[in-house]
């Protein structure tokens, strides 16, 4: 029985959200298909037995104009059930032209206020007919994967990933803040770090470690999401923006610290290893996209102190 999960949203941190939902799925039928807008995705799951495939569709089929050409092209893989976590008429109607038969699928035409990890929880719920549905679950990797990156690691010290990077500048806690952040765990003489950043922005892991006073450093920017995860998976915890690093390492079972600048809570909600830091003077109910909160609202001292109650 070929069976699709269809995730409508280009970021990785978004789909990973989703992959508990994945994991039941495939438990009542088998390894799953995933269809997404993200095209690392296939990457950061390559190594998971539930997934059968990771097929990336390209904005374009992202359109309504463009429903027929998408219907055309679901058509191609046969799929007999289709689960769309998303709620949208025109999926919906694709997957109809394209002949599936079974269609699940959101409420349609209720995508305000939508809240990822409720409405996903809810929907799964609904289709596997039960009663509690896991929201978080475990990321699979290969122990070659992680054989070959523990040379990296000082087992004798607490190893952090640090999540500089993101997808956008207004995600992010900032160069000056990161490095005077490591300096000062430094003093403690018990870390060891890793920067994460994406190849576009390489100038930011080299700023922040040419700050760094020590040289306990490893930049990981040089490397594509397949030799990243297993630094995340190995690492003692992150610390970061929000990012798909932080949902790797919650996924791994790590304490997962993320600072929230301009993420809604709901991308944090799900799993029991996030631990959020919100900027002086803000509810976390009211961050939002679009929020852009000055990052200098979120001092060294509150991510120093919020590390050491986990370590």
């Amino acid at each position: 029985m070929k069976i699709c999960v269809y995730l409508s949203y280009i970021g990785l941190g978004a789909n990973l959200l989703h992959l508990s939902y994945v994991h039941q799925l495939s438990k009542k039928y088998g390894p799953v298909t995933i269809i997404t807008l993200c095209k690392n995705l296939k990457y950061a799951l390559e190594d998971d037995p539930s997934v059968s495939e990771v097929i990336t569709f390209t904005k374009e089929f992202n359109k309504f104009k463009n429903i027929i050409k998408f219907s055309s092209e679901l058509k191609k893989y046969n799929f007999e059930k289709i689960f769309i976590y998303y709620p949208s008429p025109r999926i919906f109607a694709a997957s109809k032209i394209a002949g599936i038969k079974e269609i699940y699928h959101y409420p349609l035409f209720k995508k305000k206020n939508l809240h990822l990890v409720n409405a996903a929880k809810k929907f799964t719920c609904k289709v596997l007919q039960i009663n509690k549905c896991e929201t978080f679950t475990k990321i699979k990797i290969s122990d070659d994967k992680i054989n070959n990156v523990s040379s990296y690691f000082d087992k004798s010290k607490f190893n952090i990933v640090i999540g500089a990077g993101s997808s956008g500048p207004t995600t992010k806690w900032g160069v000056e803040n990161y490095s005077n952040l490591i300096n000062k765990l430094n003093k403690l003489d018990k870390f060891n770090f890793f920067i994460l950043c994406g190849p576009n922005e390489k100038e930011i892991s080299s700023e922040v470690i040419n700050r760094v006073e020590k040289k306990n450093v490893t930049d990981l920017s040089n490397m594509n999401i397949s030799e990243v995860i297993p630094f995340l998976v190995s690492a003692n915890m992150y610390v970061g923006n929000d990012s798909f690093g932080s949902h790797i390492s919650s996924q791994s079972g790590k304490p997962s610290i993320v600072i929230l600048l301009d993420s809604p809570k709901a991308y944090t909600d799900y799993s029991p290893n996030h631990f959020r830091i919100v900027p002086e003077g803000y509810d976390i109910s009211n961050i939002n996209h679009g929020s852009k909160i000055d990052p200098n609202l979120v001092k060294v001292d509150q991510v120093y102190q919020k590390i050491l109650n986990y370590i």
